[in-house]
């Protein structure tokens, strides 16, 4: 097992799997419900992940396909990544060697601690260790722009925009060689 230990908050980074589902639905639905309360439904809706079976299906899937990462902080979950060799669905392969982030969510009881950054430099490593230089993701693009401007500052550039119905989304790219 493979830990990344930040020494300033005790935030350990260990591998995940489908026996994490109930802890990953927990953060997905604190996220919904943080969005929610700042009247911004537009990227997950109002209704939590765990109340919808396609999204827990959906979501169980991709901790049973992708690389899941678990991030701690004194042995409870406080964030998830997952990591896979091709985008999802909706977005073309870039036509090379990839590292696609297929989801990223944090605890909102840590925001401002770090955790996400922490696990998108644990991407950058993992992308490095298997000598891949693309790292990419997608993300919501509505509302003010805040989670493209947040992949922004993390050395992320955007590239191409898509759409999923009337969902704004946008790719995003790292070179991490």
């Amino acid at each position: 097992m493979e830990i990344t230990q930040r020494e300033d908050d005790r935030l350990v980074i260990r591998k995940g799997g489908v026996e994490d589902l109930p802890a990953v639905l927990a953060m997905l639905d604190s996220a919904v419900a943080w969005l929610t309360a700042r009247g911004r439904p537009g990227q997950w809706g109002t209704e939590p992940f765990s109340a919808r079976p396609a999204s827990v299906d959906r979501i169980r899937d991709n901790l049973a396909s992708a690389t899941a990462w678990i991030a701690e902080c004194d042995g409870i979950p406080v964030g998830t990544l997952t990591l896979a060799p091709r985008p999802s669905e909706y977005v073309e392969p870039a036509g090379e060697p990839e590292v696609f982030i297929r989801l990223l969510v944090t605890d909102r009881r840590r925001a401002g601690r770090g955790t996400g950054a922490a696990l998108l430099a644990h991407a950058v490593r993992e992308t490095r260790r298997q000598g891949v230089d693309l790292l990419r993701v997608d993300c919501y693009a509505g509302d003010d722009g805040r989670l493209v401007a947040y992949y922004r500052g993390q050395g992320f550039v955007p590239t191409e925009t898509f759409r999923v119905g009337d969902w704004p989304g946008q790719v995003l790219e790292r070179r991490v060689g």
